[in-house]
């Protein structure tokens, strides 16, 4: 796990919302604090579909909205004269990708025990922090996911030219 401090908001929301830069993740959760606190669960919700659109993994492939269908929405949310209080994002990595992470270094962790690789966002009113997080269906030794998650963030960061200072 790393903390990064976004050195510039600005351009950091620029990509964050207004560009598919994040569009590889799933949107576990949002809060978002501007004229009201807007809330939103990114667990699709099972009641909103037929049975058949529930087991088609096609339409539904994922436990989780991507970020690429809630961009717009937060975007919306967030826009405006007036910047937000604070806000939250909690964003999981497309599950398809988890293995060519893993594949990075040397580990015996398949992608299969990996429940998510974990990028939060969080904006407190002046600073802008991410912190990486992996998630595992069971506990494990092997520390390498963690270590390949937190170098591929950064990789990520740095290839949009997204600066900012680790903590």
């Amino acid at each position: 796990m790393i903390a990064l401090k976004i050195t510039n908001v600005k351009q950091f929301m620029a990509k964050f919302l207004g560009s598919e830069d994040f569009d590889s993740f799933l949107l576990e959760e949002a809060s978002i604090s501007t004229y009201n606190t807007f809330m939103i669960d990114g667990r699709q919700n099972r009641d909103f579909y037929s049975s058949e659109e529930w087991e088609d993994k096609e339409l539904r492939p994922y436990e989780f909205s991507t970020w690429k269908k809630l961009r717009p929405i937060c975007f919306d949310l967030i826009k405006g004269k007036h910047t937000p209080s604070t806000f939250r994002f909690v964003l999981h990595l497309i599950p398809d990708h988890v293995a060519s992470i893993l594949q990075g270094g040397d580990t015996a962790v398949t992608p299969q025990q990996v429940k998510a690789f974990v990028l939060n966002i969080k904006y407190d009113g002046t600073t802008l922090m991410l912190v990486t997080g992996t998630s595992f269906h069971t506990f494990l030794m092997d520390k390498t996911p963690d270590t390949l998650w937190d170098n591929a963030v950064r990789q990520f960061l740095a290839k949009r030219e997204i600066s900012y200072e680790q903590l």
